[in-house]
């Protein structure tokens, strides 16, 4: 099976100068175009503390100079792995366009009140997920996950204001290196990279936009 990706070129003197600039430039295009069915889709790769990693698609929900921001169990699996390695890796595989988005950086937990306000924008049904799911451990059978359901929807019936679960909340991803791929025939892809400058994202506080060098990686 192979395709050949042909696409305008992709060079240095198309960037914004800022990282998370270019991103929304082309996050724009990807949204605007109706090619890609939910375009905030990400792959997020996470590794436990003996380095085994795991993978799994979450939805951004929001991105600025600080980073990129998404919601999920703190005790799920990958809730643990970044509590233990903050390290992460993101992808954006946007393949129709014959783009790829690729960030490496550190997550850090988002404040309760970034949480609380997110959490009242979900649907309804969403909110109870939240706290019906036990994300990644083991349950019986889909039935008993739909009476965990039914039973805090008798509890808190459409209209009820449902609490943000203690457990539950968001991870900002500050980014140390972000990745524009553009594919081309022949495999002669453009990769330019991003590298922060002013030392790693995330420690110590949520940096907001940094001193960035842009490099040139062969395909």
């Amino acid at each position: 099976m192979r395709e050949q990706y042909r696409s305008e070129d992709f060079t240095e003197r198309d960037l914004s100068p800022d990282p998370m600039d270019q991103f929304a430039r082309w996050f724009r295009q990807v949204a605007a175009g109706g090619v890609l069915h939910e375009p905030n889709a990400m792959i997020v790769s996470t590794a436990a503390p003996d380095g085994r990693p795991s993978s799994r698609t979450v939805l951004l929900k929001q991105y600025d100079d600080r980073g990129f921001v998404f919601f999920t169990n703190y005790e799920s699996r990958k809730g643990r792995e970044l509590a233990a390695n903050p390290y992460v890796s993101l992808l954006f595989p946007w393949h129709p366009l014959a783009r790829q988005v690729i960030v490496t950086g550190t997550a850090l937990r988002t404040s309760r009140a970034e949480t609380v306000g997110y959490f009242r924008t979900r649907p309804h049904g969403s909110q109870l997920g939240a706290w019906a799911s036990a994300q990644s451990t083991v349950v019986g059978s889909r039935e008993e996950l739909i009476r965990r359901y039914e039973e805090l929807a008798a509890r808190y019936p459409e209209g009820e204001k449902v609490p943000a679960p203690p457990h539950w909340g968001g991870f900002r991803v500050v980014p140390d290196t972000i990745e524009f791929w553009q594919g081309h025939e022949n495999r002669l892809h453009d990769r330019l990279r991003y590298v922060r400058e002013d030392g790693e994202g995330g420690e110590g506080g949520e940096p907001g936009a940094g001193k960035w060098r842009v490099e040139r990686l062969c395909p």
